[in-house]
């Protein structure tokens, strides 16, 4: 029996494995590292591409979103240049929140998602930009275009999220969060970052 195409006999990378989505900048993929119902910092460990217990939440914050990344992406030179006052993008694949109305309560899974904008996170010098965007054909948000169109609040619970998920108290803070963009914006940080991806691991 032949296998189908494309088959893979072992589990692809999910940073280098599945497409960045089905039409970048606009409709792309998320690997989802965290719900909104974990009090477990995940991250996916580059090496491997397992999910790495990086840390328990210091606070009680949880994310408001689904919270993952779009692969085959990375925050270099490009994305640096797309944020003032940042000196190096952080060297990661590029970051998205998405939002759902159904809850999805386990991370691991892949997902199409419409880009809507973004929040310019600056970590410590680094580019970190948070790119926000709505689940494909979602019936309650699947008519989203713009940012502007959620709900002012779970912008600002996002926004509270990356400000404090790293706070510890009695230490400064090395993160900041300029203000909001839209669409237009955000399609030139993930194109940014597919650039950024081709020239630093190939096409």
């Amino acid at each position: 029996m032949a296998f189908p195409r494309p088959f893979y006999r072992w589990r692809p990378h999910p940073w280098h494995g599945p497409s960045p989505g089905l039409e970048p900048p606009h409709r792309v993929h998320a690997y989802i590292e965290l719900t909104p119902f974990d009090s477990i910092k995940y991250e996916l460990d580059k090496e491997t591409g397992y999910l790495r217990v990086d840390r328990p939440q210091r606070s009680s914050s949880v994310p408001p979103a689904l919270y993952g990344l779009i692969p085959r992406t990375f925050c270099g030179r490009r994305v640096r240049e797309l944020m003032p006052d940042a000196e190096r993008g952080d060297g990661d694949p590029l970051d998205i929140c998405v939002v759902s109305e159904r809850p999805i309560g386990r991370a691991e899974v892949i997902l199409d998602a419409r880009v809507v904008g973004g929040l310019p996170m600056l970590d410590g010098g680094e580019a970190d930009d948070k790119i926000v965007a709505v689940l494909e054909n979602d019936n309650f948000w699947g008519h989203t275009r713009d940012i502007e169109e959620l709900p002012p609040v779970l912008v600002e619970r996002l926004r509270h999220y990356f400000l404090t998920y790293k706070l510890v108290p009695g230490e400064e803070s090395r993160v900041t969060i300029g203000p909001t963009y839209g669409l237009e914006h955000a399609e030139r940080v993930v194109t940014a970052a597919l650039e950024d991806y081709d020239e630093e691991f190939g096409g």
